[in-house]
């Protein structure tokens, strides 16, 4: 199968941007208070569900792996770059990257805790989010959450230049609401949404939905169980009459 365009063109601009990219933003989160918060919110959320694996799909150069980590998630990296998959194993050790695409991820069904899609949905076009959103539930097990971080917006930003390479890069703003609305097709209905104003050199609001696959029914009640634990539960005064 022929790969998409938009995919050849992503992978091609990351990987000549890899090292200026890391350089220019090794140090944002530090900075972002609220996207902290964000962060620590989900991770408490996948512990009290039970905790598992947590894939952060387009991870780049891994400072948000390497934070969620931190948090106490058993959680690693996917990108379609291989130059920010190198990187990312140099600059964190200790966890792993791997290459893939939020389109076809390698990932078995329902066995994820927690998926991440940190800005990188932001190169999807819209009409194939819908199956970006369904391969998110596929691989989420029951319960799981999926957290999206998106600029707000309704058009997209061409690049064809950064950090003096040629690239070919179009970042896709998007509406809360269409969003939220997306994710709750795939299945996955939206939890909690955080909205900020732009910060510093940031032209767009910016955006973090948590979703989660809703979790299995709980089992019903066994009749026999139920009658024994009654029978149980006598009163002294209640037996006697019965006696």
């Amino acid at each position: 199968m022929t790969e998409a365009d938009f995919l050849t063109s992503t992978r091609a601009s990351y990987n000549a941007i890899a090292l200026d990219y890391d350089k220019q933003y090794r140090d944002e989160l530090a900075a972002q208070t609220l996207e902290r918060a964000v962060f620590a919110g989900f991770a408490e959320l996948v512990r009290n569900a039970g905790g598992g694996p947590v894939a952060d799909v387009g991870s780049g150069p891994g400072r948000v792996t390497a934070h969620l980590h931190e948090l106490g998630l058993s959680v690693y990296g996917i990108d379609l770059s291989p130059a920010m998959v190198e990187l990312a194993r140099r600059e964190h050790p200790g966890l792993r990257f791997e290459e893939g695409s939020m389109l076809s991820l390698d990932i078995a069904d329902g066995t994820l805790a927690g998926v991440v899609a940190w800005y990188s949905t932001i190169h999807i076009p819209q009409e194939r989010l819908p199956d970006v959103f369904a391969e998110f539930h596929r691989v989420l097990a029951p319960g799981g959450y999926a957290l999206v971080g998106f600029q707000v917006g309704d058009e997209p930003k061409v690049y064809t230049e950064a950090f003096g390479h040629e690239v070919s890069l179009s970042f896709r703003r998007w509406q809360p609401d269409r969003i939220a609305e997306l994710l709750a097709g795939a299945g996955l209905p939206v939890r909690a949404r955080t909205f900020r104003e732009p910060e510093r050199w940031e032209p767009t609001p910016q955006a973090f939905l948590i979703a989660r696959k809703p979790p299995l029914p709980l089992p019903p009640a066994d009749d026999q169980t139920a009658g024994d634990q009654t029978a149980g539960n006598q009163t002294p005064e209640s037996q006697t009459a019965e006696s």
